[in-house]
């Protein structure tokens, strides 16, 4: 079984917030600058940008400055660290149930 250091902890705690899964679904079609993002979010602009940078720090999305605006991009690298962990629960599970059938059917053979 493959180990997940803490970074996998942080990507999910980064996307345990709908208004950053809202900025990462947003971020899937292209990149968005921080005031057009911001701008669809009930919230001011410096709480926005703790939002975002919660999402930079857990790497889950990069951000350019050219002037003044600053631009978010999606890091999908990112993105499959949380796929991979999925697929290996996905594996654990699928083989404890596959192990249950066996044993239940087993068993009800062996009633027979």
């Amino acid at each position: 079984m493959a180990q997940y250091p803490g970074e996998v902890d942080g990507v999910f705690v980064a996307l345990a917030d709908p208004t950053r899964r809202s900025v990462i679904r947003r971020l899937g079609r292209g990149p968005t600058s921080v005031g057009e993002l911001a701008a669809d979010f009930p919230i001011t602009l410096p709480s926005f940008m703790k939002h975002v940078r919660t999402l930079e720090s857990n790497g889950l999305i990069r951000t350019v400055k050219v002037g003044r605006v600053r631009t978010c991009v999606l890091n999908r690298e990112r993105l499959a660290l949380v796929d991979d962990w999925l697929a290996e629960q996905r594996r654990i599970w699928t083989d404890r149930t596959d192990r249950l059938e066996r044993l239940v059917t087993e068993s009800q053979e062996e009633e027979s």
